[in-house]
């Protein structure tokens, strides 16, 4: 191990020689960080960071010889193919051409206590057979895959939005290491269910965070984002956009408010940011929502004469 030389991953690849290559940036308000880069064949090495890190190689088909924290490795990249990254680790990678990848850093000043609790260290890196090199794992694929949508409609989401998806992707990679994770118990109590969704309802507009609804629930946020899922149904971030549409529907269809000021009372930055979640949730814009709810045989009309 040696002391980091960049205060974290994403200013690494702001200011550090393969800053050029990166072709797109998808923070998640600090929380966590996102980048897609094009990188060339050779030295893509990076310096010790205090960041745990994914990467992941789009295309795959790549000879990747090196050290990532877990132990040397000389193998070939499948498609969607992961690799991690230890912490504060001046790791050593060379690629035998160039390639695409998408990376997301876990900063330890806001994930250390979670994989404290998650035991991520000894679970994950103590399994070379797993982590020396690439590994698959569905699960993590879709929750980036998720996570970097998020990030494309709303910019920077919410603290709660961003907790969550990190908390399943841990929960993954500890699977991956063979830790045996304690069940969810049937999910939360009755009581721990109502007062985490009326403090939801409550701060709908707010940028609320997981740890104050796990607080709610008297459990550490890590086995909240679990047992919340199990009792819900969903994850904390699907349900938080849930509420999100019924409220921003409900204020459509009985209020005479702009669209803008609907965006900002349930908590999303502008009316775009509305729009476009609204659009991939509801399948239309809000204008068009509120003409549908007001006019029904009006838009009825309008959709038959265009077909």
């Amino acid at each position: 191990m040696t002391s980091p030389a960049y205060a974290s991953f994403a200013q690494w690849y702001e200011k550090g020689h393969l800053a050029s290559y990166v072709r797109e940036r998808k923070s998640a308000g600090g929380v966590l960080n996102l980048l897609e880069a094009e990188q060339p064949a050779g030295d893509v090495s990076d310096p010790a960071v205090p960041d745990f890190v994914l990467h992941q190689d789009i295309n795959g088909g790549t000879r990747f010889r090196g050290d990532l924290g877990a132990g040397a490795f000389d193998v070939t990249s499948d498609k969607g193919g992961f690799f991690l990254a230890a912490p504060n680790f001046k790791n050593r990678i060379i690629a035998g051409s160039s390639h695409q990848v998408r990376s997301l850093a876990f900063p330890l000043s806001h994930w250390q206590s979670a994989f404290d609790e998650a035991n991520v260290g000894q679970a994950v890196f103590d399994r070379p057979d797993v982590f020396r090199g690439t590994f698959h794992s569905p699960e993590i694929r879709s929750s980036i895959r998720r996570l970097w949508a998020i990030c494309a409609d709303e910019g920077v989401p919410s603290r709660l939005l961003a907790r969550a998806a990190g908390y399943e992707i841990i929960s993954h990679l500890c699977r991956l290491g063979g830790a045996s994770l304690e069940p969810a118990r049937g999910g939360l109590s009755p009581w721990a269910k109502r007062r985490c969704v009326d403090l939801m309802h409550a701060r709908l507009s707010e940028d609320i965070t997981l740890e104050e609804l796990a607080a709610e629930a008297q459990l550490s946020p890590y086995h909240f984002a679990r047992m919340f899922k199990q009792g819900l149904g969903v994850p904390p971030r699907v349900y938080l956009t849930q509420l999100r549409m019924e409220k921003a529907c409900d204020l459509l269809e009985h209020t005479e408010m702009p669209v803008t000021e609907i965006a900002l009372e349930v908590g999303y930055s502008s009316n775009q940011v509305l729009a476009r979640v609204f659009l991939k949730n509801r399948r239309m814009s809000p204008t068009d929502y509120r003409r549908a709810v007001r006019e029904p045989g009006r838009i009825q009309t309008q959709k038959q004469a265009i077909a």
